[in-house]
């Protein structure tokens, strides 16, 4: 992301090592080094065991932990970016190194980058939040069945995944694939890798994240202002932002090839043809820095609070941070309460995981990019490792009151499971390691420790996910439910 408006020599300091030349700089940038090197060195789980000294680890040993090559993080105090660095290598074996200036792809983090666009666009009066897309859309639009009936797919709806829209997210193009246009991705016609974007559910009735009705978002902004939707964005947003290193470009400009970090799979080998390509622009497709991200939190926020209203009027920036439903307001995720209450987004593409926060009421937050899969567990390690030094309101580790269980009640448990995620079939070995439970799953890297809460009841140390086995009349588990959704039963 863009560069941060330090004085030129203490951002030589933090980022290139240069020696400052007044105590009082030199103070200061102590300072800045010393807490710096408490949050690397401060990772620490999601979930701690109540009463038990906390364990915490170092970025460099989490990061060859999860075979992550690289990693970029900006962190915001005092309503200003404090400091940004860059870890580890955009290449895995290579030795180009991550700055603060690499460029990652952002990922779902583009939804609520672009929803400001498309709310300025709103203010202009060139659209409406209430009114059925399909007024607007001129190159496509919307297949009107049973559900769309009386309630309609609008601005409003998509940017609060309350539309009643289908695909969750999307898996880009490889490097050799022919890219589909956007109108192709919309009708899942070849060589579109998704299947149809279709309403299939009364718009409006529940909240379900669609990165489906956010492509049909990227289309209507074009359609109605005639502009490509990377210009758009640098117009509307990422020009007034100052995000001077982002780019909705897809795909990205060969010249600007060098400045980006490759993306990078589970087992730490590098994607063919080094990342993704996503004409969903709009929903994935954002290349940017954790700078840059802090920028437009900061943009988002001023504006809320009136002091700078360049991106949105303080009336918009208010709606657009009020919940609509699911916990999303128009873009951005939101949670929490008072000073505790925050904005922003997390974002997975293939091999790249990123994440972005703000708290507009204590002007404190953070944004991280990495490119590996295994990145978001990194993420979410180093978001309390900042949390903790730099004292987040409401945010640290949940804190479990843990029970013994003895072998043989564990031994009820354990044995072969499956649940289904996404209409597949996912198999869950759970099993005893170093006395306690784990959970093995192919859609993770490692197995998940569980902390018991009781003899039926544990606690997943990486995610706080709850696991309820249920069991038989003869005392062995016959299925577990998994957080508040997902029901696993036994092989």
């Amino acid at each position: 992301m863009p560069r941060t408006v330090f004085l030129s020599c203490l951002m030589a300091t933090l980022l290139a090592g240069c020696q400052p030349t007044g105590n009082k700089a030199s103070t200061s940038a102590a300072a800045d080094q010393a807490r710096v090197a408490a949050v690397t060195g401060g990772l620490r789980a999601p979930v701690q065991a109540k009463g038990v000294p906390v364990t915490t680890w170092s970025l460099a040993d989490r990061m060859a932990h999860y075979k992550v090559p690289g990693l970029s993080i900006a962190v915001l105090d005092s309503g200003r970016v404090v400091w940004a660095r860059g870890f580890g290598v955009k290449e895995a074996g290579g030795a180009d190194s991550v700055t603060p200036e690499t460029l990652f792809q952002a990922a779902s983090i583009s939804k609520p980058v672009a929803a400001t666009g498309t709310l300025r666009l709103v203010e202009q009066g060139r659209l409406s939040l209430d009114e059925n897309v399909n007024a607007k859309l001129t190159s496509w639009q919307v297949p009107e069945n049973r559900f769309t009936r009386t309630e309609k797919v609008t601005l409003r709806r998509i940017l609060s995944h309350s539309a009643g829209l289908t695909i969750h997210g999307f898996p880009g193009y490889a490097a050799t694939d022919t890219l589909p246009s956007v109108v192709r991705v919309l009708d899942g016609t070849k060589p579109a890798n998704t299947a149809p974007v279709r309403v299939d559910t009364v718009p409006g009735a529940l909240s379900r994240y669609s990165g489906g009705g956010v492509t049909i978002e990227q289309l209507l902004v074009s359609d109605v202002t005639g502009e490509p939707f990377p210009a758009l964005m640098q117009r509307l947003v990422l020009g007034p932002a100052g995000m001077t290193r982002s780019t909705y470009e897809q795909p990205l400009p060969e010249a600007r090839a060098a400045e980006a970090a490759r993306g990078h799979l589970v087992a730490g080998t590098m994607v063919a043809g080094r990342w993704h390509t996503y004409p969903e622009m709009a929903a994935a497709g954002l290349w940017t820095t954790p700078t840059d991200l802090a920028k437009w939190s900061l943009a988002i926020a001023a504006a809320r609070a009136g002091r700078d209203t360049t991106m949105l009027s303080q009336a918009m920036a208010t709606r657009m941070l009020t919940v609509e439903k699911g916990g999303f307001g128009l873009g951005p995720q939101l949670n929490g309460a008072g000073k505790g209450f925050n904005f922003g987004h997390g974002g997975a593409n293939e091999g790249f995981r990123s994440h972005v926060i703000y708290f507009p009421e204590t002007g404190q937050g953070s944004a991280i990019m990495t490119n590996g899969d295994a990145g978001s567990e990194l993420i979410s390690e180093l978001l309390y490792a900042v949390a903790a030094e730099y004292q987040w309101p409401d945010y640290g580790p949940k804190e479990v009151v843990v029970v013994t269980v003895d072998s043989v009640a564990l031994a009820r448990l354990t044995g072969e499971y499956v649940v289904t995620v996404e209409k597949q079939q996912v198999p869950l070995t759970v099993a005893i390691e170093a006395g306690g439970l784990v959970v093995k799953s192919p859609l993770s890297a490692e197995p998940e420790v569980l902390l018991a809460e009781s003899p039926t009841t544990f606690v997943g140390t990486s995610n706080g996910i709850r696991f309820e086995f249920d069991l038989a009349a003869a005392g062995k588990a016959r299925g577990v439910k998994i957080g508040s959704a997902l029901l696993a039963k036994r092989k």
